[in-house]
């Protein structure tokens, strides 16, 4: 794989559709569609051209043709778009004849972006806001992604990275022309102030929940005895079959997970096995075992069983799940009431899942940050408070030296081959 190759890929839906766009970036861009089209279109507009076979001179489609001159286009480099018609067999005739011109490839994956990222035109926290976007299934996830897309995150850290960049100017004027006995405690105040400022901020940020929270899914787990409701239950909040109902005890021995979006936030909830004291079933004991494993990592426990019985946990709902049966289990008017069968309090419970989600949620209006994004602003935040803890200007210099570094990290300034392929592993062919 050369940076200089030109690409293509099919960036739009895959066929059939009405409209397949397929994009090309490169050097040679240009000179592709001149070869399939005949001519080359003026810059940002859209011309109607006749493609043809560059060796047979055969008519392939009529398309929609777009050149956006670099850098000032998606990649940072020539780019160019055909919208041809949906079909498979005129994308992969299409395809073909691209591929026929010299120097020019089918793109990997995530490719188009990581040349944006090369050439400038997004940095490497916008690139993962775009992956998030990309993916996102809920409307949480939208708008956190393009909260971090749209640069946000990136615009903090910038005024972080110049605040430090001046305060190393500052460190180095000290030890080049204070004396060491005579160190200027002023500045050194400045300084130390400074820090202590940006490290708050950072710590902001930190106390927010993980971005993984809100992309993976907070786990909601139903727990409870033997034949309490939970499956029932669960097929009553996810809408369908997805659990074995039975009014035999012991049905479910395994954990069923099932993704579930509510009031625009991804849920996984989880039924477990019935929990009991005794049970000569080995495997029911390994159900049991790991039903309360799943409830010790729960986000938020739907409890079934007797009230003020359920484990120590900062975030359970007291559910009575059988309110509209003789036999079902009776609680107080704190717990909420449901009936799976006929629907009564369902709305309410799904209200009350909600409330909390967005409690254990960053706001919808403010940018999460990930796994990475979080060790390295912790990484930062050391170095600020470390620069705080001393009066040496040469340790000073160097805590700050590596808040830097952590900041032009969390841009994509300084970075390693593998982070990048991981990062941009993530997106599909065409994007």
């Amino acid at each position: 794989m050369s940076s200089t190759d030109t690409i293509f890929a099919l960036s739009s839906g895959a066929p059939p559709a009405a409209i397949a766009i397929i994009r090309i970036s490169g050097p040679a861009a240009f000179k592709v569609v001149h070869g399939l089209a005949g001519r080359t279109p003026k810059p940002r507009r859209a011309s109607l051209a006749t493609l043809r076979a560059p060796d047979s001179g055969e008519t392939l489609d009529q398309a929609l043709v777009l050149l956006f001159p670099g850098p000032d286009s998606a990649t940072g480099e020539d780019l160019a778009e055909l919208h041809i018609h949906g079909g498979r067999a005129v994308v992969r005739a299409v395809e073909k004849a691209i591929a026929q011109f010299p120097d020019v490839r089918a793109a990997e994956a995530g490719e188009f972006t990581r040349r944006a990222f090369a050439n400038g035109r997004l940095d490497l926290n916008e690139a993962e806001g775009l992956a998030d976007l990309l993916s996102a299934e809920t409307e949480w996830q939208r708008k956190s992604a393009t909260l971090m897309f749209g640069g946000s995150f990136s615009v903090a850290i910038e005024a972080w990275r110049q605040e430090v960049l001046q305060l190393s100017a500052l460190t180095e004027a000290e030890l080049d022309f204070s004396d060491e006995s005579d160190v200027d405690t002023q500045h050194n105040r400045s300084i130390s102030d400074s820090c202590a400022e940006i490290q708050r901020e950072i710590e902001r940020i930190l106390s927010n929940p993980a971005a993984e929270k809100l992309k993976d899914g907070l786990r909601v787990v139903l727990g409870g005895p033997p034949n309490c409701g939970k499956s029932t239950l669960l097929n009553a909040l996810v809408e369908r079959d997805a659990a074995i109902v039975s009014d035999i005890a012991g049905t479910t021995r395994d954990m069923i997970e099932v993704p579930i979006g509510i009031d625009g936030i991804a849920f996984v909830f989880t039924d477990t096995a019935g929990i009991r004291d005794h049970t000569d079933d080995v495997i029911e004991r390994m159900g049991i075992d790991r039903s309360q494993a799943a409830m010790q990592g729960a986000d938020i426990i739907l409890w079934l069983g007797p009230e003020g019985t359920g484990p120590n946990h900062p975030q359970i709902i007291e559910v009575a799940a059988k309110s509209d049966s003789p036999d079902g289990l009776k609680k107080s008017g704190a717990a909420i009431q449901v009936s799976a069968v006929s629907g009564f309090g369902m709305a309410d419970l799904k209200t009350a899942i909600a409330d909390i989600a967005k409690k254990l949620l960053p706001p919808p209006d403010q940018f999460s940050v990930n796994q990475r994004q979080r060790t390295l602003l912790a990484d930062c935040a050391d170095a600020l408070g470390a620069c705080q803890a001393t009066d040496d200007w040469l340790i000073v210099a160097e805590c700050l030296r590596q808040a830097r570094l952590a900041l032009d990290a969390l841009t994509g300034r300084a970075h390693t081959e593998e982070l990048l392929d991981n990062v941009f592993g993530k997106f599909c062919v065409g994007k």
